[in-house]
Parts: structure tokens; C-alpha cells; sequence
């Protein structure tokens, strides 16, 4: 681990940024890549993930965004709750925006149900599109923490960084079965829908280094902008993943799932940031 920590020191935030926010993108590929083995996925299975999905995201927006944000602001002219919690609610109001006007359909949804303006796009774009959403507060917040790290900030270390990028990682290879499998099911070639599951994360390197960017030129905005990556996070898993994840008999399993998931992130964070 610290041999990474150094490799991680010594390349610089930018690209610690693209080379962790591409690994998360391939372990999607990868997590996508189960189409070319299996023609189905028991709705059980999908379920659990979707919940260990959420858990994921859930932790990592307390653990890994929201707790380093507040100690960050011990050192601004503002209550220490203010950066994170504005932060927040603007980055909750931006994936609301984005989620009422860009065309998507959620992965256990009927097409009927398809959200975002009016379009005649085809099933597979919309699944992708639902994806891509909140993959791009992931690559954000992978982002913004290499470069608080670089910057020596309070509550900011590669360490941290590595381990939300590991969690990220972790709860992105259900999230590529998840995106492929129904593709599949609903008559796409193994290699459109592997395609098709791999692409929805391949926003998170450009989030990453946008975010690295822009903690290195605004530094006193991180706080705000750890906030906001959460609050974006947290939208996505309220408004998208946990209701996919309820929608038939094994909401019990997704929950234990999202327990599961949670806890994974948190022994991450604590353990190794």
C-alpha cells in the first residue's frame, strides 16, 4: 500500500485522477463482460447488487466527502457546517436538474416509465444514459480528493483518495452486470450490451480530472465541492437505486445488500484513509 501511496505522490493529482477514474471505468467493463458467459441474471442477484450499490455510495458520501469537507472548513470565515451542507443541496439540485431533462429509463423500469424529455430513443441509449448520471459525481469526488491530497489539505490524503477509488471500484462491477444483463435479456448481441454496459462509466475519467482540475485552480471551494459531490451521490441512490432495487420480492435481499455495501466502504475508509 504505501509503495502505491508514493507511485500515487509522485505523479501528481491530474494523473492520479485519470489513472484511478480509468480503472474504475474498466472494473465496470469487467463487471459488463459477465454477458459473454451468461445469457440471464436472477432478478435476486440484481437486486442484492443494486443494493450494494447504494451502500456503497451512501458511505462514501459520509466517509469519504462529507466528513473531510467539514474538517476542511474549520479554516474558512463560515459556520463549519456550511460548506458541506450548501455543497450538498446544490449538488442534489444539479442531478435533480439533469435528471428532468436528460432522456433516461432506469434498469428494472418499463418503457413506459422513461424519464427526461420526450424522445424516440432506443431502450439500450436511455439504460446508459441513467448510468452515465450518476457516474459522473463518482468521477468527481475520485477527483476531487487526489487533488486535496496533492494540496496537503486537512481531512485529504492519497489514502483516502485510493480507498474511495477502491470502493467505487468494487460496487462499479455489479453496476456493469447490471446495465448488461437486462440489455441482453431484451435481445441485444453479447457484444452490443457489454458495449453498451462499459460505456456508462466511461464519463468518470474526464468527472476525475475535471475535478482535480478544479480543486488545484479553486482550492477554496473544496469544501463546497466535496459537498457537492455528495449530494449528488445521495440523490442518485434515492431517487434511482434504492426504488429499482425495491421494485419486486427481494427487498430484503437488496437491503441486506445495501448493508453489505455500506459497511464494505467504511472499513475502506476508516481502515485505510
Amino acid at each position: 500500500m504505501n509503495t502505491l501511496i508514493s507511485f500515487f505522490e509522485a505523479i501528481g493529482p491530474l494523473w492520479s485522477a485519470l489513472i484511478a477514474t480509468t480503472f474504475t471505468w474498466m472494473t465496470t467493463a469487467l463487471g459488463a463482460a459477465v454477458v459473454f458467459l451468461f445469457r440471464k441474471l436472477s432478478r435476486k442477484w440484481l437486486d442484492t447488487m443494486l443494493g450494494f450499490t447504494g451502500g456503497v455510495m451512501v458511505a462514501a458520501s459520509v466517509w469519504s466527502l462529507l466528513v473531510p469537507a467539514v474538517e476542511m472548513s474549520s479554516e474558512h470565515n463560515v459556520p463549519v457546517w456550511f460548506p458541506a451542507a450548501s455543497g450538498f443541496l446544490l449538488g442534489a439540485l444539479f442531478l435533480f436538474v439533469l435528471d428532468k431533462f436528460t432522456p433516461h429509463l432506469h434498469i428494472n423500469f418499463s418503457e413506459s416509465e422513461k424519464e427526461g424529455i420526450k424522445t424516440d430513443w432506443h431502450r439500450s441509449t436511455l439504460l446508459v444514459l441513467a448510468i452515465t448520471l450518476h457516474n459522473i459525481p463518482e468521477g468527481l469526488a475520485i477527483g476531487f480528493l487526489f487533488g486535496a491530497a496533492a494540496l496537503g489539505l486537512p481531512g485529504a490524503s492519497i489514502a483516502a483518495a485510493l480507498a474511495l477509488t477502491i470502493g467505487i471500484a468494487v460496487q462499479n462491477l455489479p453496476e456493469g452486470m447490471a446495465v448488461a444483463m437486462p440489455l441482453r435479456r431484451h435481445g441485444l448481441s453479447r457484444f452490443k450490451s457489454f458495449w453498451y454496459g462499459q460505456l456508462s462509466a466511461a464519463v468518470e475519467p474526464v468527472a476525475g480530472v475535471i475535478g482535480a482540475l478544479a480543486v488545484i485552480y479553486m482550492q477554496s471551494v473544496l469544501p463546497y465541492a466535496l459537498g457537492f459531490a455528495a449530494g449528488a451521490m445521495i440523490y442518485v441512490v434515492v431517487e434511482e437505486v434504492i426504488p429499482e432495487s425495491q421494485r419486486d420480492k427481494y427487498t430484503d435481499f437488496a437491503t441486506l445488500g445495501f448493508i453489505l455495501g455500506f459497511t464494505l466502504m467504511m472499513i475502506l475508509d476508516t481502515g485505510l484513509g
